[in-house]
């Protein structure tokens, strides 16, 4: 299943063009970003960022997401083995902030 085009941006990296998307619900209170290619059918991308959540916003403060921390966790993924093209399981990437 994709990632829905409600909601979700566009961004370039290296001259591929990808989709992203901030999920509403945190895995184990991380903060989670799906990514996957926005031309080519391949595995997606979940990025888990130790940065705090909170379902009552006004709770705590929150930084928000910035395309620039996405492009470069999009890079760090790659590096560390993520292949947007080909199929498979998703891959999670676990990144501090």
């Amino acid at each position: 299943m994709g990632i829905p085009k409600k909601g979700s941006r566009k961004i370039t990296v290296d001259g591929e063009n990808f989709i992203w998307l901030i999920r509403r619900q945190p895995y184990m209170d991380y903060l989670n970003v799906a990514v996957e290619h926005a031309e080519e059918t391949g595995s997606k991308l979940i990025i888990m960022a130790n940065r705090p959540v909170s379902k009552d916003c006004n709770s705590i403060q929150m930084k928000p997401v910035t395309p620039a921390e996405v492009s470069s966790w999009i890079n760090q993924a790659i590096k560390a083995g993520w292949e947007p093209k080909e199929s498979g399981k998703p891959f999670e990437f676990i990144v501090s902030s």
